[in-house]
């Protein structure tokens, strides 16, 4: 039986998602959790891997088992077994050909940057910091170069393994909220690095010291290089994917 989970968790704990042989990952976490309540050893598979330092509010993943299990034990007794930085938020049965990194439409990503002359304390592990006034609309108004069908490659990570750079974005938008920017990205998938490396750019465009087309000439030039410095991972949340209606998920993460 194919089983899909909601997942949120504060990633600053770990190395990212993936299990790794040396050091800590939500992977191996939520794995480890999920056997205990299954009484087997099992692997998931996820919408979409986060780096080190970032954060997910609804990320998905599938499993397979035959244990009969509801829904509110795969939740609870997964949950009980896990750091209190990962919970299962939901849990239910799905067809057998859902999966779900191939099955997503859509990833969406928020950045917030908190914008005031004092780094923060209380938020420390969950915001950037700008110093410098920030002008949310200038941010804003370059952003919409993204929009469509584009080689992002130069906002791709030298490491990035995808085959290719082209990726179509959906929505982007930047807004303030009191001393917070943030962005919201939304996309059919992302490169390595991707928003944070898009967000390292439109800091100086909301500075002052790049003018709003500088995000457009950076797109069309391709090259990594000359682009922004990647923004720290600690202000990015994986807000989620989003699936065709048919498999009859949640709203949050139905397209």
């Amino acid at each position: 039986m194919r089983w899909a989970a909601g997942i949120e968790y504060a990633g600053s704990a770990y190395l990212g998602w993936q299990r790794l042989s040396h050091g800590p990952s939500v992977q191996a976490v939520l794995e480890d959790a999920l056997a205990r309540v299954a009484d087997h050893p099992l692997s998931v598979t996820c919408a979409g891997r986060t780096d080190a330092g970032v954060h997910a509010r609804c990320q998905v993943v599938h499993f397979d088992s035959n244990s009969v299990r509801t829904p509110r034990a795969w939740i609870l007794g997964a949950t009980s077994a896990l750091p209190a930085d990962v919970a299962v938020r939901w849990a239910q049965v799905v067809a057998p050909d859902f999966h779900a990194r191939f099955s997503a439409r859509s990833r969406r990503y928020r950045y917030r940057i908190l914008n005031r002359p004092v780094r923060p304390a209380l938020d420390q592990q969950r915001v950037a910091w700008e110093r410098l006034p920030l002008d949310a609309g200038r941010m804003h108004r370059a952003a919409q170069a993204l929009l469509g069908e584009h080689d992002f490659s130069a906002f791709r990570a030298l490491a990035c393994q995808a085959r290719h750079a082209r990726r179509t974005v959906l929505d982007a938008r930047v807004w303030r909220e009191d001393d917070n920017v943030l962005l919201e990205i939304e996309a059919n998938a992302f490169l390595h690095h991707m928003v944070r490396n898009i967000v390292g750019s439109l800091l100086p465009i909301g500075r002052g010291e790049s003018p709003e087309h500088w995000l457009r000439d950076l797109l069309e030039g391709r090259d990594r290089s000359v682009a922004g410095p990647t923004a720290p991972a600690h202000g990015l949340v994986f807000l989620g994917p989003r699936y065709p209606a048919q498999f009859a998920l949640p709203e949050e993460v139905t397209a």
